[in-house]
């Protein structure tokens, strides 16, 4: 009796543990779009968790408290995207950086975003 409840048991924690990783795996390898690909795909794409990348449009960064209003684009195809985010702001995040967001495309056009991942410089300059 004792070693059918630790096998039971062992069963259980085998299943556990290869549920929470193969959910990790998959909202890790989250593909991320380009703004111009996004746009392309917008209409299939609302309420959606997706990533999308582009730089931040110098002049459009607008911040009041806790909300973040920015536009991305894309460098080849000049598209654009506007981005809403509620919380508080990377401390590399500014304009003409290219930043990862992450989050939901509303039915207005605008993307709600939930993460906001800066790419680092490749060099830094004093």
């Amino acid at each position: 009796m004792g070693k059918k409840k630790f096998l039971i048991g062992g069963i259980i924690l085998f299943i556990a543990l290869g549920y929470l990783g193969y959910t990790g795996f998959v909202s890790s390898a989250t593909y991320y779009y380009e703004v111009s690909e996004f746009l392309e795909q917008e209409s299939t794409l609302y309420d959606q968790n997706v990533r999308v990348n582009g730089t931040v449009v110098p002049g459009s960064i607008k911040q009041e408290g806790l909300v973040l209003r920015f536009t991305i684009k894309d460098v080849e195809q000049e598209a654009t995207l506007p981005i809403i985010y509620h919380g508080a702001v990377p401390d590399t995040f500014k304009a003409d950086n290219d930043v990862v967001v992450e989050g939901k495309y509303t039915t207005e056009g605008i993307f709600e975003a939930d993460t906001i991942l800066t790419k680092c410089a490749s060099k830094y300059a004093p």
